[in-house]
């Protein structure tokens, strides 16, 4: 099928109690299974990053700080968890799920990230549940080590994508596009490559038809090797913190419309999860596995 990166970390508790809707790490593979979406073989459990990775997106000191569990209160309070060793390790996991997900997307077309998708941590700071950008390092991963020239970042989360941002305003060979709630959070916006900001209850129809009308002129643009795809599911109406109101079908047609034009151009795709936040634990799993469906039947794996 294709290579999804989880590691049994997930299933720990999470700090300060937030493990809803943090059980979507756990319960996502399940449900994938129990589809037939995804296959045993095709999980694998990443190691924690290299930190020489990290500190090619991330400002040395920051990231030490972090790893060593020294970052200050005022910085854990914008990160949103409580400083422990297991956060530590979680995070550098994540981020290197993504780092081999995109080398394993080389070869199969398309890879996932069960997790990921923190594209709030910026360079030298993290914020909004993010503390390591798990896209961005293993996007200049992969232009340090010649496996791509060109890469794109399509970012759909409901909220901006402002630590990419942040993190490549001077690289021309990383472009970012964020298209997401002009009004959710983060309410002090990075200037991204490309931004498309929404009007609070944009529906599907007019959703969808500035996808379509933006995303061809992108990739003419641009004319990337590599794309990394942030497939937030917080554009859903039934989201509890966005202002969206996207129907399940409509976040469907959504990756459909992402992933037929990484097919049509043949460039290899790293999936990272990124947000969601409805009431119902239910909505925010099959909005999610909706992602990996799509990409079976258009990959034809």
């Amino acid at each position: 099928m294709f290579p999804i990166a989880f590691d049994p970390i997930y299933k720990y508790p999470v700090p300060d109690g937030h493990r809803f809707p943090m059980d979507k790490y756990e319960l996502l593979p399940v449900q994938l299974l129990r589809e037939g979406i995804a296959e045993p073989a095709d999980f694998f459990s990443p190691e924690p990053v290299d930190m020489q990775a990290v500190y090619a997106v991330h400002d040395r000191a920051y990231a030490d700080r972090f790893v060593q569990g020294k970052l200050s209160k005022q910085e854990m309070r914008r990160i949103g968890f409580t400083q422990t060793p297991l956060l530590a390790e979680r995070e550098l996991r994540i981020t290197n799920g993504t780092v081999q997900g995109a080398l394993k997307a080389l070869d199969t077309g398309i890879a996932f990230n069960i997790a990921g998708g923190t594209h709030h941590a910026g360079r030298d700071f993290g914020e909004g549940f993010c503390m390591i950008n798990d896209q961005a390092v293993a996007a200049k991963y992969l232009l340090d080590h010649n496996k791509a020239k060109q890469v794109l970042i399509i970012d759909l989360d409901v909220h901006q994508g402002n630590g990419t941002a942040h993190i490549f305003a001077d690289e021309p060979r990383i472009f970012t596009f964020s298209m997401h709630g002009k009004n959710n959070y983060p309410f002090r916006k990075e200037k991204s490559d490309l931004d498309v900001p929404l009007d609070d209850r944009t529906d599907d129809n007019a959703y969808l038809q500035i996808l379509k009308d933006t995303l061809p002129k992108l990739f003419e643009q641009v004319r990337p090797d590599f794309i990394f795809y942030q497939a937030g599911v917080d554009i859903l109406q039934t989201d509890k913190i966005g202002r969206m109101s996207c129907t399940v079908q409509g976040c469907e047609r959504r990756d459909e419309m992402v992933l037929q034009m990484a097919r049509k151009h043949n460039i290899p795709v790293q999936c990272s999860m990124g947000g969601g936040y409805s009431s119902q634990l239910r909505t925010i799993l099959n909005a999610h596995a909706n992602t990996y469906r799509v990409a079976g039947q258009i990959f034809h794996l």
